[in-house]
Order: structure tokens, then C-alpha cells, then sequence
């Protein structure tokens, strides 16, 4: 397969190099990647629908958590589905429109859903930090404005810069080092300077990646001062206790991200960047829904709950 890539002249579609060189495994990776995304959709599916049918979960944190749910969702099904037909059909070819179309869907998600986590965090730290005036600040219309900036954000400015990559000009090898088309490998295959696209790419991720980073530590800092001054161990371990989830969310998404596009370039193998891929296009969103409900209280009590219904309902209907 190598050997036709090198020899491709066209470069209207490219060869997804994946896991190719994992051949004998090809149909056990298949099951493990299906079951991983069944359980991703389930799980996200699942939060979103709990939170819809419990009057009590109706407040900010959990109308940004339908809009996490619903952007893993959208996230993971943007490589996963062609991660499992690569894994059983050959050749492993994308188009070039298709490959564009790929980045721009996974760009704009991964982008929105970084400044979704920062306007999470500028949530809790409003409810820690100014518990009074809550209900006030985060009313609904602010929460929307919130939710539509981070869309917003994310479609701009991913737009722009994965329709400036693509129109770099790509020839000799068509073998895209990656099981999906991500920035930095396809980058690589451009015939041309791509010094100052580099740059770009550094610089929107140092902006609009570190800098919702960089408002989730500062919120986080603000949360802790407070966090410290109560005056009960209880208050203290209850206030934690609705930030934990967040937190861990933050650190999976954010510890991927920042090492894939911000470590050196010299540093960058095909192995370790598909290593990482993985990390944030299927093992977070997987694990998303499960931190969310093992460690949230209040969505277990609602499960437990939507689950009393549904079995009362039933044994009424017998």
C-alpha cells in the first residue's frame, strides 16, 4: 500500500495510513473502537436525556453539560466512523474534499468545545465565589450567549484556518501518517514553505486554546481562595465536590490537546501523534459521561430516580 501512495500523482484523495501496520489485529481493533463508540453515544445520550426529563437538573451547569454531551457526541462520531470501515476495507483512501470536510467538522468541535469548558469553569466559579447573586448572573439568556460565543469562536476561526490549509498545494506522497485528517500531519505533506502556516497554527492554538486555558486556571485559582475561607470541612467537600467532574474533564481534554499542538515539532512521530489522537477523539469522550455521573450526585439521584419511574410505569401497565 506504501508503495502506490509514493507513487500517487493525483493528489485528489490521500491514504489514511492508520493502523495498517497492525494488520492481524485489524478486526479486534474494529470491535474495540465499535463497543468504545456505542458506549461514548450511549453515555452522552444518556446524560443529555436525563437532564431533559429532571426539573431539578435545570440550571446552568447542567444546560452546559447537554451542550458537552451533545459536542462529544458530534466529536467522536466526526473519526470514528471512518476509523471503523478503514479497519475492514481497502484501500484506506479519503478524497480530498472528504479530508477537508473531516477537518473542518473536528477543528470547529475541538475549538468550541475549549472555550465551552472555560465559560464551565466562568460558571462555577460564579456559584462558589458569588453564590448570592447566581441566579442573577447566570440567567438563561446569559448561559445561551455563553453557548453561542463558543460556537461561534470555534466556527470563525476554524473556517479560516483549516481553509487556508487546504489551500496549500500537496503533492508527491499521498500516505497521510494518521488514521484521520488532523492539522499537523497533513501539513507536512504540503510541496511548499509552510513556515508561516506553522505560525498560524501556534498561534491559534496558543490563543484560542491556552487562552480559555488560561481563564479555567485563573477561575479555578478564584475558586480555590474561596473554597479555602469556609468555614466547615463539609462546606469545603461539598463545594469541591460540584468542580471535581469539571476539573477532570479539563485535564483529559486540555493535557492532549496542548502536548498535540503545542510540543515541538521535532518531537513528533507518527506513532506517538496517533497514540495522543486517541486520547482525545476516543478515549475522553467515552469517559466524559462516566465522570460525570459517577462523581455528580445529582445525576445519579436522577437516574435513580428516571429509572423508579420507568419500572413503576411498567408495573402499572402489568
Amino acid at each position: 500500500m506504501e508503495e502506490a501512495g509514493k507513487n500517487q500523482t493525483s493528489l485528489n484523495e490521500f491514504i489514511l495510513v492508520g493502523f495498517s501496520h497492525l494488520a492481524e489485529l485489524q478486526v479486534l481493533l474494529f470491535l474495540l473502537f465499535l463497543m468504545t463508540y456505542l458506549v461514548t453515544i450511549t453515555g452522552n445520550m444518556l446524560i443529555i436525556l436525563l437532564i431533559k426529563c429532571n426539573p431539578s437538573l435545570q440550571t446552568p451547569m447542567y444546560f452546559f453539560l447537554v451542550n458537552l454531551s451533545f459536542l462529544e457526541i458530534c466529536y467522536t462520531t466526526s473519526v470514528v466512523p471512518q476509523i471503523l470501515i478503514h479497519l475492514l476495507t481497502e484501500p484506506k483512501t479519503i478524497s480530498k474534499a472528504g479530508c477537508a470536510a473531516q477537518m473542518y467538522v473536528f477543528t470547529i468541535l475541538g475549538l468550541t468545545e475549549c472555550c465551552l469548558l472555560a465559560a464551565m469553569a466562568y460558571d462555577r466559579y460564579v456559584a462558589i465565589c458569588y453564590p448570592l447573586h447566581y441566579t442573577a448572573i447566570m440567567n438563561r439568556q446569559v448561559c445561551i450567549q455563553l453557548a453561542l460565543a463558543s460556537w461561534v469562536t470555534g466556527i470563525i476561526v476554524e473556517v479560516t484556518q483549516t481553509t487556508w490549509i487546504f489551500s496549500l498545494p500537496f503533492c508527491g506522497s499521498n500516505l497521510i501518517q494518521h488514521f484521520f485528517c488532523d492539522i499537523p500531519p497533513l501539513v507536512k505533506m504540503a510541496c511548499t514553505d509552510t513556515f508561516k502556516n506553522e505560525i498560524v497554527v501556534l498561534a491559534v492554538s496558543v490563543l484560542f486554546i491556552m487562552g480559555p486555558f488560561v481563564l479555567i486556571i485563573l477561575s479555578y485559582i478564584r475558586i480555590g481562595y474561596t473554597i479555602l475561607k469556609l468555614p466547615s470541612a463539609e462546606g469545603r467537600k461539598k463545594a469541591f465536590s460540584t468542580c471535581s467532574s469539571h476539573l477532570m474533564v479539563v485535564t483529559l481534554f486540555y493535557g492532549t490537546a496542548l502536548f498535540t499542538y503545542l510540543r515541538p515539532k521535532s518531537s513528533n512521530t507518527p506513532g506517538s501523534d496517533k497514540m495522543i489522537a486517541l486520547m482525545y477523539t476516543v478515549v475522553t469522550p467515552v469517559l466524559n459521561p462516566i465522570i460525570y455521573t459517577l462523581r455528580n450526585k445529582e445525576v445519579k439521584g436522577a437516574f435513580k430516580k428516571t429509572i423508579a419511574r420507568i419500572f413503576c410505569a411498567q408495573t402499572s401497565a402489568m
